[in-house]
């Protein structure tokens, strides 16, 4: 049985924040869960669909995550209890249901989940997602410990309900990858609930009334309403915390992650007699009793947060308001550059903040010079480790395709990238192939676009790259576009078999869902045939016959043609562990650095399992490291690699 569903009184586990946030949704007796996997937001999905047969909820990984939390709005407005969880930059893709949700209401308890990655350590940006609390006008909650984040998430729920309307739940990396001991409650008995969405009410009822937008001038200032109900609730609330002397010298305002580098901070320099630090769960809208109560107390404020200065423009916004009350105050934060504008935050950051504020000296807890010391040792005996794709990916055959053949199309063409493992096409690992990288789907819109350049005077060959999970994500709009519009490009997919990157979820093209049921799946190709596109299926692994077809697609200028190249991903649990081929370098026929080829098989091919023998002076082949795949036999211009099938 999970831990998760340990029921024994008072019992306590060291939990990972993702997993404290699926207990608390557990005790709140959630029904419905939705998500679109994304790092570091999606064990909460996969939590919550391991437990999903013995507590009676239906989980999904969506198509996107605007479709997640429209499917769990879905089992809102018939009173059900629903989860949405999906990372920040899947907030911005959520984010036009999202506001037409804020303004309708709710029902049953709506509670979004979304995970944050301040220093963007497994994203490709860091943009936080709580501006959109403030921007459409819903409740924020922020937990600053692991507890935090299992009964803020079950009182998120109370408070949806109380307030008819969606509550974001924002966590970060730190708290959501992280891990500590959280203390259990009880688990309700298995819901058992009755969907049932009633629409046939009077307007002012908001349970029978249909839930629509619509008329602005009822639904908005009803809106607003329910923002000031929230702020009155959080002046209560017990997850809003002051640890430190009466009368602060500083005062620290902070939240989430930043509640415990701060604690911590102030323990390090020994300033607990000087320094407050005021802890807000409830981020927005502020509560204002709480505020105003700690703000009189002293003349000095930082505000300790993680990314762009949110509760510190909104604090002091509140403050200027507050001004006859509270008197004056020197606030301390981003924008006067006490603390840095991007990144995380750490102990050390916090602790040399708090001491150039008070003019107290700070003494990291290592020796002087260490950083310079460590820099300078590092460079002598660190081996360069560029990022790379793991042994036997089909991506790096496939950027090898690519990249060769715009070079033998020689008219500039060039690869639009998109996120994914094969983000790193971008890399010397994908022969810096990919020319554009930005957000899911994007390559094929841009694609889209320089396809109907040629009016102008361009004759580049536009190609675009995607992940299967990826089309079904937001690459069938811009591949319908391309179509209708006649654009000229074309699309490779990138078929790996699953949603590789964040731990091979379910997506519409696998045949099971997210509760390991059996699924109806979608082909790829008979959608793009559908949409009206020329079609292929090929084997990135077969090298020759795939790039042959590619060359054919990329030298036909006219309309869209979409190259499917399809092969599971190493390490999905199909293929790991498991080698087709035996490799093995034939040295008689290896000229190592006599070979004209300049090393092509170690220095530029870049696999992992091919490394170099220093003192034979000739690539070996790594057998711990090497898949099996093969592709590596189709490259060496002597045929010096060699393949023998073992399965």
């Amino acid at each position: 049985m999970s831990i998760l569903l340990d029921n024994t009184g008072g019992a306590q586990h060291f939990l990972m924040g993702n997993d404290a946030i699926v207990r608390g949704a557990l005790e709140a007796g959630v029904n419905y869960a939705s998500g679109y996997p994304g790092t570091p937001s999606s064990e909460v999905i996969e939590q919550l669909a391991k437990v999903a047969g013995e507590r009676n909820i239906y989980v999904e990984w969506s198509t996107n995550e605007k479709v997640a939390l429209e499917s769990a709005a879905a089992a809102s407005f018939s009173n059900l209890r629903a989860l949405c969880a999906m990372k920040q930059v899947g907030v911005n893709v959520a984010s036009d249901f999202l506001l037409h949700m804020s303004l309708s209401g709710t029902r049953g308890g709506m509670v979004l989940i979304s995970c944050d990655d301040p220093g963007a350590l497994s994203s490709n940006n860091e943009g936080p997602s709580r501006h959109y609390s403030k921007m459409f006008e819903f409740p924020l909650l922020e937990p600053g410990d692991f507890q935090e984040a299992k009964e803020m998430t079950k009182w998120a729920f109370e408070l949806s309900e109380e307030i008819k309307n969606v509550v974001m739940v924002r966590s970060v990396t730190r708290i959501s990858h992280a891990s500590g001991i959280v203390k259990l409650g009880a688990l309700p008995p298995t819901p058992d609930p009755k969907a049932c969405y009633v629409y046939d009410g009077p307007e002012n009822d908001l349970d029978t009334h249909p839930v629509i937008t619509q008329p602005i001038k009822t639904t908005h200032p009803r809106q607003q309403r329910k923002l000031q109900q929230a702020a009155k609730l959080f002046d209560e609330c017990p997850f809003n915390t002051y640890e430190g002397p009466q009368d602060p010298e500083l005062l620290i305002i902070t939240s989430s992650a930043c509640n415990l580098y701060s604690k911590e901070a102030v323990s390090l320099i020994g300033a607990s007699d000087k320094v407050g630090v005021l802890k807000l769960g409830t981020t927005w809208p502020l509560p204002p009793k709480i505020l105003v109560k700690y703000l009189k107390k002293t003349e000095k404020v930082m505000i300790v947060e993680e990314v762009l200065p949110f509760m510190e423009e909104n604090v002091k916004s509140f403050a200027s308001e507050k001004l006859e009350e509270i008197g004056g105050k020197k606030f301390f934060g981003k924008n006067d550059g006490t603390l840095p504008p991007v990144g995380e935050m750490n102990v050390d950051i916090v602790a040399e903040a708090i001491c150039r504020v008070l003019n107290l000296t700070f003494s990291p807890g290592v020796e002087s010079g260490y950083s310079d010391k460590f820099k300078s040792t590092a460079m002598v005996s660190i081996p360069d480790r560029g990022v790379t794709f793991c042994p036997g990916c089909p991506h790096r055959a496939s950027f090898w395709m690519l990249h060769n053949t715009t070079l033998l199309d020689n008219r500039k063409g060039f690869v639009c990238g998109d996120i994914g493992c094969y983000a790193l096409g971008r890399h010397a690992c994908g022969y810096f192939t990919s020319k554009t990288f930005h957000a899911m789907g994007s390559g094929a819109g841009l694609a889209s676009g320089f396809g109907k350049l040629s009016r102008f005077g361009m004759d580049q060959p536009a190609i675009a790259i995607c992940g299967d999970s990826t089309f079904f994500h937001s690459v069938i709009p811009p591949l319908i576009n391309a179509v209708h519009n006649d654009s000229d490009m074309t699309l490779v997919v990138l078929d790996n078999r699953g949603t590789a990157m964040t731990g091979f979820q379910s997506h519409p093209g696998s045949d099971y869902n997210a509760m390991g049921e059996s699924a109806p799946w979608i082909e790829i190709e008979k959608v793009c045939e559908a949409i009206g596109a020329t079609v292929a299926v090929e084997d990135p692994f077969d090298m020759e016959r795939a790039q042959e077809k590619l060359l054919e697609f990329v030298s036909d200028t006219k309309g869209v043609k979409v190259l499917i190249l399809r092969q599971a991903c190493a390490l999905s649990p199909q293929k790991r562990n498991k080698k087709k081929y035996a490799v093995h370098i034939d040295e008689d026929l290896c000229l190592g650095e006599n070979c004209g080829c300049n090393r092509l098989c170690s220095r530029t091919f870049l696999c992992p399992g091919i490394i170099w023998d220093r003192d034979a002076k000739k690539p070996k082949i790594d057998e711990v490291l090497c898949a099996g795949c093969g592709v590596c036999t189709q490259i060496c211009p002597q045929g010096a690699i060699q393949k023998t099938e073992v399965m």
